[in-house]
């Protein structure tokens, strides 16, 4: 059953990667490009989350000695999913925020632009931190 488990977490973080790379795209794409990619995330977000229930029931199924240890990387995968959806919306807004202030001819806002830019950074910076040390805690246990 852990193994099981263990291949949803390899398919969740190679998905949770593209997922990632795709949202860092979808401020830069216009027109069609972008609508296309906006569609790609949600597929894959939806695939995400279907990944996750996956995940809960083997975690249930798993004997209750050993099953702490999953319930625990389960809350940070759910965190983890709520982080990228933040995301996702974030990017989907940068975008319309870029053509606002372009046609209102408001270009002003760089130091706001260089303040989102690094609390995006902070935030990607924290996840890492949290998946070291998730996977720390991993290799500790074993």
């Amino acid at each position: 059953m852990s193994s099981d488990f263990e291949s949803y977490e390899q398919d969740f973080a190679v998905l949770t990667a593209e997922i990632t790379g795709r949202i860092g795209k979808v401020p830069k794409l216009v027109g069609d490009e972008k609508k296309q990619m906006v569609a790609n995330v949600e597929k894959q977000l939806e695939e995400a989350r279907e990944l996750l229930e996956q995940m809960e029931l083997e975690v249930r199924e798993i004997p209750p000695q050993s099953r702490g240890m999953y319930s625990s990387r389960m809350r940070s995968y759910k965190q983890e999913m709520g982080k990228l959806e933040a995301d996702f919306k974030r990017s989907r807004i940068a975008y319309s925020d870029e053509v606002r202030n372009e046609l209102l001819g408001d270009d002003g806002n760089s130091s706001e632009s260089q303040r989102a830019h690094l609390l995006d950074n902070t935030e990607r910076l924290e996840r890492s931190s949290r998946r070291l040390e998730a996977g720390y805690q991993i290799a500790v246990e074993t």
